[in-house]
């Protein structure tokens, strides 16, 4: 027996020993926020225990929390799968974040306290290196925290709240423009613009930037509203 497969005995209800429930959730919210799962795709038990060494049991309760959250779905007699935005949705999504973000780009506080904006700088220039290595789970996972911790310098944790669920909604479909290299350095080129107007103390033009950035998104998904709406029997027989 290998050292791997002594670390955690296979059963009928999965493996034992694999990744608990929390690291399970963010693997799967990963592989759908890369489009390694796309929208209407069937999430099979058997499939995501062998894919993850999570056992059957975990795979139930990170599927639970998934529906719960938004980013999947259970259809009676057909099981879960990954959740779909219409582009009526997309739209309305889009409208909700602008909104939400420049509202909190209004209430952060100029000048920035500077150990924040150290923070900022510091995950930007993790962001920086992973477009250059064109690493697309640091992409996600830096410019994720950029964005977090941008707009919880607001001082609201309801906003804060709010602005975390949308994101949330749209993760299906948000980062699949970033698989152009051009989107990854736009954004990464945005994130460099909200610094500087964070350091010459400049409100209006943050709030701008903070709108442009979420209208980039959205542009992007025009070119993927069709692998969002195509039933999902049509892509299968394709």
């Amino acid at each position: 027996m290998t050292k791997g497969a002594a670390s955690r005995t296979v059963r009928a209800g999965g493996i034992e020993g694999g990744p608990a429930l929390g690291d399970l959730v963010a693997r799967i919210e990963e592989e759908i926020v890369l489009g390694r799962l796309l929208p209407r795709q069937r999430l099979v038990e058997d499939d995501l225990i062998e894919r993850f060494g999570a056992s059957r049991h975990t795979v139930r309760q990170a599927l639970m929390q998934l529906d719960a959250l938004g980013l999947v779905v259970r259809v009676p007699n057909r099981g879960a799968e990954v959740a779909s935005l219409a582009a009526d949705d997309i739209g309305h999504l889009h409208a909700l974040r602008s909104m939400l973000e420049a509202e909190a780009a209004r209430l952060i506080p100029l000048p920035m306290v500077p150990e924040d904006l150290h923070i900022l700088e510091a995950i930007q220039a993790r962001h920086d290196a992973a477009v250059e290595a064109d690493d697309l789970v640091e992409i996600f996972r830096s410019n994720h925290a950029f964005h977090r911790h941008l707009f919880a310098c607001c001082g609201n944790r309801f906003l804060v709240e709010a602005i975390e669920a949308a994101a949330l909604k749209a993760h299906g479909v948000r980062f699949l423009p970033m698989r152009s290299v051009e989107n990854r350095r736009v954004a990464r080129d945005q994130h460099h613009e909200m610094l500087a107007a964070i350091r010459r103390s400049d409100r209006e033009a943050l709030v701008q930037l903070c709108r442009n950035h979420v209208a980039r998104l959205k542009d992007g998904y025009a070119n993927i509203v069709h692998v969002v709406e195509t039933p999902k029997d049509t892509r299968e027989d394709s």
